[in-house]
């Protein structure tokens, strides 16, 4: 079954939920005005329907391979990418200054969300070539981005974040790669695996971003410095000057994104990879986390983007699928299952948590625009706590919420969901990958209580709460059918309240920490019914003016739905916070 990209939803999140119109007003947007983003979403849907989507389900059946000694990937790939290129895609966001279109985070990341729905395995590329420029433009020096930016913005070259080793995994201070010093740069040597797109021919050069470790340096995290280490060696005018010693040992063999080729990365095996330091020595893991903040986010995406393409295969599954006599169906003959009661149950749960998401995810992409264009400080400070803690929720629940959601398409398709031919059960392969990668769950629920939570005492949390409340408030002085999500909002918001300060009132980090993935739960599904509130709002007034199909209708009958089917499993995360934690470890390891 064909993708549709979901226009309307997405201009109607953007604009009501992210506030694009405050967003293209800050400075440095200008160019990004209404008509711009609303051609930029209608040319991205154009590709991702026609140009993406029809490779995606050839790409999951051959997938890439290593064929003497280069990566092969599916074919279509090679015209996709060229199709990026040629129009400059790679670089909406990107500085203009490195030929990027310099338009909004936010924009950017609506565009992602339709390429990663119409085929993720291809979109994963263009997705970390963009961290990897975020890096460089960062902490680069002048000469590293006159050199590299250009071609990695354009798409003529891609980037790829290494990271993982097989002794280390996501213990980072257990990095064994090294790097030697050699006239002007370094030679480097180690293993790296797992490497999305650490190797293959859609372009002529690849530039790896690589962590590694100077003879003299500290030990553990601190002891981390980055390089630039291209595929292909260049001279001071980008011109390729031959193979560095970097080579693709093996492909992994995956559970899903099986077009996407999942590197195990060789450098130095013949002497040492030629490698550039980028900033300051030791410093590389700071310097990696823009790359990875950037992963974060957008791989949160690929939670709502898979969720999205699932939704869309079940239902288009369930308005065809005749079994069985609905209860309470009076039409024509027999009903399709999409009038069965618990079709439709799931089929709404799987549409309220996607718009959740969706907001959620616009509205920490809009938060970092402001945070980084913003002319008030304070105002950029608050947009950068809101970012903050807001991003490893997005990406941990909404990576959840993705799995949770293919899996019910799987199950609205009945038996004929766990045949692959049907391709529903291709969305829940690929899907679960994204629970992993960039940071499992736990991970990011540390994150947020470690760092994000104690680390500033409450303070970034307690102004999330207060701008729910704040929708609450709206709400209940609004409509009988909107106070009813208010009041249900308001209750929500203050078992949150309550939560959080027991959290921050344990005094065994242990203990905090086993209540952390519940913690986090319990503010995904909380920040997605807040944006789902305001979009009710949003709705409401808009149909003032006129809902002749029943659009804004919908809006306020799904937040109706999520208030009363998504919301109250709020409720058993906070007790699980506030009284689960001891039992995590009332059972002995050998018991286990």
């Amino acid at each position: 079954m064909k993708y549709t990209p979901p226009l309307r939803d997405i201009r109607f999140t953007l604009n009501e939920i992210a506030k694009f119109p405050t967003v293209s007003a800050l400075p440095g947007y200008e160019d990004a005005t209404n008509d711009v983003a609303d051609s930029v979403l209608a040319e991205a849907a154009n590709i991702a329907e026609h140009t993406l989507a029809p490779l995606n389900r050839a790409g999951d059946k051959i997938g890439s391979k290593l064929v003497d000694g280069k990566v092969v990937t599916p074919q279509g790939w090679d015209t996709a990418w060229r199709t990026l290129v040629d129009g400059g895609w790679n670089g909406v966001s990107c500085s203009p200054d490195y030929g990027g279109m310099g338009l909004p985070h936010v924009l950017e990341l609506a565009v992602s969300e339709m390429w990663q729905s119409a085929n993720l395995a291809f979109a994963l590329c263009p997705m970390l070539t963009q961290g990897a420029v975020n890096a460089v433009a960062l902490y680069g020096s002048d000469r590293q981005k006159a050199l590299y930016l250009p071609k990695m913005v354009s798409g003529d070259w891609t980037g790829t974040m290494n990271l993982t080793e097989p002794q280390a995994g996501s213990d980072l201070a257990a990095v064994r790669t090294r790097a030697l010093r050699e006239g002007e740069g370094y030679l480097l040597s180690g293993q790296k695996i797992y490497i999305t797109y650490g190797d293959h021919e859609l372009t002529t050069n690849i530039i790896h971003l690589v962590l590694a470790r100077l003879p003299d340096a500290p030990v553990g995290v601190k002891g981390i410095s980055l390089f630039i280490v291209p595929k292909y060696t260049i001279d001071e005018a980008g011109n390729i000057t031959g193979r560095n010693d970097v080579a693709c040992a093996s492909l992994e063999h995956k559970m899903g994104i099986h077009g996407s080729p999942t590197a195990v990365m060789i450098f130095g095996e013949k002497g040492g990879a030629y490698a550039e330091l980028i900033g300051e020595p030791n410093r590389g893991l700071e310097y990696m986390f823009a790359m990875m903040n950037h992963a974060r986010l957008n791989v949160g995406l690929q939670g709502l983007s898979i969720a999205e393409r699932a939704y869309q295969r079940a239902r288009d599954f369930a308005r065809q699928r005749i079994q069985g006599q609905p209860l309470g169906y009076n039409g024509p003959g027999t009903g399709a299952i999409v009038h069965h009661p618990d079709v439709r149950r799931m089929l709404l749960s799987m549409k309220s948590r996607i718009e959740a998401m969706r907001g959620l995810l616009y509205e920490v992409a809009a938060a970092s625009d402001i945070a980084l264009h913003a002319a008030d400080p304070t105002v950029r400070e608050t947009a950068q706590r809101k970012v903050d803690v807001l991003t490893p929720i997005a990406k941990g629940w909404c990576t959840e919420t993705g799995v949770d959601v293919a899996s019910l398409a799987v199950q609205v398709h009945g038996g004929m969901g766990y045949i692959e031919e049907t391709g529903a059960s291709q969305h829940l392969r690929d899907a679960r990958i994204t629970t992993i990668y960039e940071g499992t769950t736990g991970i990011q629920a540390n994150d947020l209580v470690g760092r994000k939570l104690i680390r500033d005492k409450g303070r970034a949390m307690g102004e999330l709460l207060a701008s729910i409340d704040a929708t609450a408030k709206t709400l209940q002085a609004a409509t009988p059918e909107l106070a009813a999500i208010g009041r249900a909002l308001e209750a929500a918001s203050s078992d949150a309240r309550s939560t959080t300060a027991t959290l921050l009132g344990i005094n065994e980090p242990r203990l905090q920490f086993a209540a952390a993935v519940p913690y986090l739960n319990l503010m995904g599904i909380l920040t997605g019914a807040d944006v789902m509130a305001r979009g009710a709002i949003a709705a409401h007034g808009l149909a003032q003016f006129g809902d002749a199909d029943g659009y804004y209708a919908s809006k306020l009958a799904l937040a109706q739905f999520y208030a009363a089917h998504v919301l109250p499993q709020a409720v058993g995360y906070a007790l699980e916070v506030v009284g689960g934690s001891s039992s995590v470890f009332a059972v002995a390891e050998a018991h286990l």
